[in-house]
């Protein structure tokens, strides 16, 4: 018996041609291809933003490392006249600068290594997509 919802196809699957048939096929899996960029793109934009804060932060460390350069070199340097020769106080204040920004660059590449370009989400849905083209019944 058939619902008044769905009706019977019987007769019409009947009627329907081969090209009919390849025609919906190429059909859908030019929908399914567009869908798939549609979901590579997402997760690209995804990633990018988060390369783009990790480079923000990298640039920021940079700004702020240049400025606390500047200007606290300056003050512990002259504070530093006071006990040692000018150029040996120099001197050590550049190498603490130093370790400080190799500590800023350290934190920042950490950072830069999680972002993953390769849209995961995306090959695996390819792949699943490629095996159920080989067996198409399972």
């Amino acid at each position: 018996m058939t619902s008044p919802y769905s009706p019977d196809r019987s007769g019409q699957v009947e009627q329907t041609s081969i090209g009919e048939l390849i025609g919906n096929i190429s059909d859908d899996l030019s929908q399914l291809f567009r869908q798939e960029v549609e979901l590579a793109k997402a997760e690209i934009k995804q990633e990018a933003a988060k390369a783009g804060k990790a480079a923000g932060m990298l640039g920021g460390a940079g700004f702020a490392g240049y400025l606390a350069v500047v200007l606290l070199s300056f003050a512990v340097v002259f504070g530093l006249d006071a006990i040692m020769p000018l150029g040996w106080a120099a001197l050590i204040v550049a190498v603490v600068w130093a370790v400080i920004g190799a500590v800023l660059y350290a934190s920042g590449r950490k950072k830069l290594k999680t972002v993953d370009p390769m849209p995961r989400r995306t090959v695996d849905t390819l792949k699943e997509d490629a095996r159920w083209l080989k067996n198409p019944t399972s």
